[in-house]
C-alpha cells in the first residue's frame, strides 16, 4: 500500500520547528519528512509556528474562548492545561465527523490523554506512541474502556514494560535519527551535555562529573526551566563549564562531532534517549548513568553506563569513554538508531492497521 494519507499529531504546546524545545519535537519533525519521502501524505496537527518546509498541512490547534463566569468557577484549572485540551478536543471531534475519508490512519505521536480517549470515536484507525513512563490521565483513557481501539507502540523496550500493566501488547518501534545528516565529527577534549536543561536531565550532575574529571564541559539546550536554570547551573559557570545556548540541529551536529564524549545525566528513567543516538552518530562516545532505556542502546564499545546519580563513578569513567573508537560509536548509531528503520517499522504498522 503506497501513498498512505496519514494524520500526525504532535504537541500542541511547542512547535515543531527549530531549534526544537526536546526530543519529541524533534522526533516527530524527522519523522514527518521522512513519511513524506517515502510517498505518503501526512497532514501535521501541531502548536502555531510548526516549520512550513515539513510540506503537509499544518493545522493550527483552536485556543479556549471561555467566558468569563467559565474562568472564574473554583474548578478551573491552568490557562496552559485548558489550552491544551481545548485544542485536543477540538481536534479529535473534528476527525470524529469525517476523518475517514480525509486519512488512512491517525497516529498520535503527542503525550495528550484525549486522542486515546476519544479514539473510539472516529472511523480510521490510532496509532498512539508510548514516549514517557505511565502518567495517569494517559492510564486513565485506557483503563476507561472495557477494549481500548488503539494499536500502541513504545519508544524501547524499557518505556513498553513500563506500560506492561496496562498495555500488554505494545510494539517497540525505537526513535531513529537521519544518517545522513548527523555525521561523524573529529571529535576533541571538551565533553558536551546536550538536552533540556531541567532538574530530570540532571546537568549540574555534569558539571560536578566533569569539573571531578578536570574536562572544560559545553553545554546546550533549551532553558525549560528557569528557575532551575538560574539556581543550580548558571552560578556554576565559567571558563570550564560553558553553555553555548539553544542550537538549532546544525549548530548541534557541529558541537557533538568536536567532543571528546557525551555525558547522559538522567535523574529519571529516560524513556529513550534521543541525545544517545544523535551523539553515537557524530562518533561520538557516550558516559552516562545507567537509567531507563540508555541500556539498550549503548554497547561497551561505545558508551560506559555509571550507576544512577553517582557523580564520582561518571567522572571516574570518562577518560575511558573518550578513548573508545569513535568509529564504533558510529557503527552503532548505524546499525541501532536509524531513522529509516524506524519510518519503516511506522509504514508497514500503518498498512496493517489501515487494511
Amino acid at each position: 500500500m503506497s501513498g498512505l494519507r496519514v494524520a500526525l499529531i504532535a504537541s500542541a504546546r511547542f512547535p515543531i520547528c527549530e531549534p526544537f524545545a526536546g526530543g519529541l519535537e524533534a522526533h516527530t519533525w524527522w519523522l514527518a519528512r521522512a513519511l513524506h519521502r517515502r510517498g505518503h501524505h501526512v497532514e501535521l496537527f501541531a502548536g502555531p509556528g510548526s516549520d512550513p518546509a515539513l510540506k503537509a498541512r499544518e493545522l493550527t490547534v483552536r485556543r479556549s474562548t471561555l467566558s468569563d463566569a467559565a474562568r472564574s468557577d473554583v474548578s478551573m484549572p491552568s490557562a496552559v492545561w485548558m489550552e491544551e485540551h481545548h485544542a485536543y478536543l477540538g481536534l479529535m471531534l473534528d476527525l470524529a465527523r469525517d476523518g475517514e475519508h480525509r486519512f488512512d490512519v491517525v497516529h498520535n505521536n503527542s503525550l495528550h490523554y484525549l486522542p486515546v480517549a476519544m479514539a473510539s470515536a472516529l472511523r480510521v484507525p490510532v496509532v498512539t506512541t508510548l514516549h514517557t513512563p505511565p502518567t495517569p490521565w494517559l492510564e486513565s483513557a485506557i483503563t476507561a474502556q472495557d477494549s481500548c481501539p488503539v494499536t500502541f507502540t513504545a519508544v524501547s523496550r524499557f518505556t513498553a514494560g513500563a506500560w506492561r500493566a496496562t498495555v500488554p501488547a505494545a510494539r517497540v518501534v525505537r526513535n531513529g535519527i537521519d544518517m545522513d545528516f548527523w555525521r561523524p565529527g573529529p571529535g576533541g577534549q571538551d565533553l558536551v551535555w546536550f538536552g533540556r536543561l531541567v532538574t530530570e536531565k540532571g546537568p549540574h550532575l555534569a558539571i560536578e562529573a566533569a569539573r571531578a574529571a578536570g574536562r572544560v564541559l559545553r553545554i546546550a539546550g533549551p532553558i525549560s526551566d528557569r528557575a532551575y536554570f538560574e539556581e543550580r547551573i548558571e552560578p556554576l559557570l565559567g571558563e570550564d563549564v560553558r553553555y553555548v545556548g539553544h542550537l538549532d540541529r546544525r549548530g548541534l551536529a557541529a558541537l557533538l562531532g568536536s567532543a571528546g564524549a557525551a555525558l547522559v545525566t538522567p535523574g529519571w528513567d529516560e524513556p529513550y534517549g534521543l541525545v544517545v543516538a544523535e551523539a553515537l552518530a557524530c562518533g561520538t562516545p557516550v558516559c552516562g548513568f545507567d537509567r531507563g532505556a540508555l541500556s539498550e542502546i549503548l554497547t561497551p564499545d561505545c558508551g560506559v553506563l555509571a550507576p544512577p546519580g553517582d557523580v564520582e563513578a561518571l567522572a571516574a569513567l570518562i577518560p575511558h569513554a573518550m578513548g573508545l573508537d569513535r568509529r564504533a560509536a558510529r557503527r552503532r548509531a548505524e546499525e541501532f538508531c536509524c531513522l529509516d528503520r524506524t519510518a519503516d517499522a511506522y509504514t508497514g504498522l500503518y498498512e496493517e492497521v489501515a487494511r
